[in-house]
């Protein structure tokens, strides 16, 4: 029967036939039309190209929308507290202002980022393609961060970033000290920075150093960070500055403004002008316990608006799949990390005021030594923080502490003049990029999964040394992007 066996024939050939190839994403069409007209031997080049134009265009969206998110938080604020023209004070920033403000911040922020991305993977390549990616594997990815940290700069010619360059310099640390510990020569030296409460002992020290220039030199900390102190210290500022100048036995400059104070709170009170402890300067008429458990009732009422957004847009934004299927389960997570947030904050204020009314009434005097001894304590809070949590907020707090720490040194002369360099904040960044880049591209295994996810979408997957493996390689990076796009 011819008609059924060239049917079967007409089968069998569609068998045979490879299923025609989807169709082409619109990212990809100018990429493939280039990759057909320029022929093979300019196809690397093109790549290059590709890979440096993408990852500046990532560096931007990330830093843009990071930024942006913060400007936008900080104007509806704004707009929310400062309705009336007649409540703003004279001189103060306009709302029309702190929009152009935001804007600008965001593009230069978007510039930053979008800078050092494709600086970083403009050089890595050209060092490739000049002496070969094998023979400079590595050392190449340590001079590409080194080169591309300068692009802090963007963020304004005349703005300090003292407090991200150390803590992006802390995140380097840790990740030269993961290399460490899985090295043959040095796994022994550092066997120490494994042990598993490292976390809340960088917590202490930080403490000590932070909560101390709270009360005696707030000017040594980033006005942003000063203002959360004085929010969620509770103290008014006639109070932290009678505690000054007790601690360094001065006399006392506002002794009635403090009186006047407690009487506004409905706490009649009368300061002995030669007191040695000032547990009535901290807390009034209270008892340092009654103090301790009202403080954290008040503290953890203050706290609860601080993580509410920390653990709720998560949800709502990263989890919103997960949300509909499970909306108990993960609310109930939000809530709960809420709780257990608030209560670390509130936490750690309160015991730090109860340390030190401890340490005065036990040694009846009051002096430095006793309130960083006393302020050090207070860091132990971060043991109510989820493991996975108490790392990064240590390595905050620590930057931080750093930073003031230096800045105290320097008002006291005690600071090494090469240390007084005018931007030691880009130095300390690029020297930090250059660690962390070279890790990336060499010691991957030392980075989390979801870190490691976003820097393989923003600069691409680094390429093998060998070349045949990159020629390979190359063929298939498209897809590779694509499925840590969907990861990322």
């Amino acid at each position: 029967m011819p008609p059924a066996e060239l049917e079967e024939l007409h089968c069998a050939a569609a068998l045979e036939k490879p299923p025609p190839p989807p169709p082409p994403a619109e990212g990809d069409e100018l990429w493939r039309w280039l990759r057909r007209h320029v022929g093979p031997a300019a196809e690397g080049e093109l790549r290059w190209l590709r890979r440096c134009v993408g990852a500046a265009g990532k560096g931007f969206a990330i830093g843009a929308g990071l930024k942006g998110g913060l400007a936008l938080f900080s104007v509806l604020v704004r707009l929310r507290s400062r309705r009336s023209p007649r409540s703003r004070k004279a001189g103060a920033m306009t709302n029309e202002e702190a929009v152009v403000l935001a804007l600008k911040e965001t593009v230069r922020y978007g510039m930053f980022l979008g800078t050092f991305a494709g600086t970083y993977v403009s050089v890595d390549e050209c060092i490739a393609a000049l002496w070969g990616r094998k023979r400079t594997a590595r050392w190449r990815s340590l001079l590409s961060g080194l080169i591309a940290g300068p692009s802090m700069l963007l963020t304004g010619p005349g703005t300090q970033h003292t407090s991200l360059a150390i803590y992006i310099l802390m995140r380097a640390a840790v990740l030269a000290a993961r290399c460490g510990i899985k090295s043959r020569r040095f796994g022994k030296i550092c066997k120490p920075l494994t042990w598993s409460h490292g976390d809340v002992f960088l917590m202490c020290l930080s403490s000590a150093q932070i909560l101390s220039a709270y009360i005696l030199s707030q000017d040594s900390l980033p006005s942003s960070y000063k203002s959360f102190l004085n929010k969620h210290g509770g103290k008014d500022h006639s109070i932290l500055q009678g505690l000054k100048e007790v601690v360094q036995h001065t006399a006392f400059s506002n002794l009635g403004g403090i009186e006047k104070y407690y009487k506004s709170v409905g706490v009649d009170i009368k300061l002995d002008p030669n007191m040695k402890v000032p547990c009535s300067i901290v807390h009034g008429n209270q008892s340092c316990t009654g103090h301790f458990i009202s403080f954290l009732l008040q503290a953890y009422g203050r706290a609860v608006p601080v993580y509410i957004p920390v653990y709720l847009v998560p949800a709502l934004v990263v989890h919103r799949q997960d949300l509909m299927k499970r909306p108990y389960t993960i609310m109930g997570k939000s809530l709960l990390g809420t709780a257990r947030s608030s209560l670390f904050l509130s936490m750690y204020c309160a015991s730090a005021w109860a340390w030190t009314c401890f340490l005065f009434r036990t040694f009846e005097k009051c002096n430095t030594p006793l309130v960083v001894l006393g302020t050090f304590p207070a860091g132990l809070a971060l043991f109510i923080e989820k493991k996975s949590r108490r790392t990064e907020i240590s390595l905050y707090c620590l930057a931080r502490a750093i930073e003031s720490f230096f800045t105290c040194m320097t008002d006291a002369g005690l600071c090494p003049p090469i240390l007084q360099i005018k931007r030691a904040d880009v130095v300390v960044f690029s020297m930090a990029t250059s660690i962390i880049m070279h890790c990336y591209a060499q010691e991957r295994e030392v980075f989390r999964s979801k870190y490691l996810n976003v820097l393989d979408w923003v600069f691409g997957v680094p390429l093998p040394s060998d070349d045949e493996e990159n020629k390979k390689h190359s063929t298939s990076i498209d897809g590779i992007n694509k499925g840590i796009f969907s990861i990322g």
